[in-house]
């Protein structure tokens, strides 16, 4: 697994043995930077010197990649401790300490903080977790008006997201991975 494009194209990154951690596949994270850069509803400034939010984080990749291609700072959020290292040792690699924050422990806890303009979402499959962490991160002011909201969730759910509050952008099913992205309208309320 490596960073695609970028100031880091081509570092490697460490993933945890075991079952654990489900590393997103470099192949679909090109997919989604490339309609992140190239759709109607992103561009450029979907990831340059935007604030990251990194949210089941694993090894970072997601918020990684977004680093390597402009992003400001990012934030990873997990709790399993074999990932949180190799987390850490991939942020260390990238010599990205400065402009990163390793916060261990559960998204459906993160205390309020900076809204971000780009969410990643790689929560385990099957557990419906993807409205619920978008909830808590409007409640705790952790998600900016007009943010993007990215998720992997397995193929075959489908997780929805309060029209009200966010609107579909695109869905791309890889391999057993479906890909979704929602712009938000606004933080829900409180």
């Amino acid at each position: 697994m490596r960073i695609v494009a970028g100031a880091w194209r081509g570092r490697a990154l460490t993933a945890p043995a075991g079952a654990t951690t489900r590393p997103t596949a470099d192949r679909v994270r090109q997919a989604l930077f490339d309609m992140l850069l190239h759709a109607p509803w992103g561009g450029r400034a979907a990831i340059e010197g935007v604030v990251v939010l990194d949210l089941f984080a694993g090894t970072g990749a997601f918020g990684l990649e977004a680093l390597s291609r402009g992003a400001a700072r990012a934030t990873f959020v997990e709790q399993d401790r074999a990932a949180i290292l190799a987390l850490r040792h991939n942020v260390a690699a990238c010599r990205a300490e400065d402009r990163c924050r390793i916060v261990a422990g559960d998204v459906l806890a993160l205390a309020p903080g900076e809204p971000a303009g780009l969410v990643f979402l790689d929560p385990p499959y099957g557990q419906d977790l993807v409205p619920r962490a978008v909830t808590h991160l409007a409640r705790t002011g952790r998600i900016a008006a007009g943010a993007l909201v990215v998720a992997e969730t397995g193929r075959d759910e489908a997780p929805s997201l309060a029209e009200a509050t966010a609107e579909l952008l695109a869905e791309r099913a890889h391999g057993a991975a479906r890909l979704w992205i929602w712009r938000i309208a606004a933080p829900a309320p409180a």
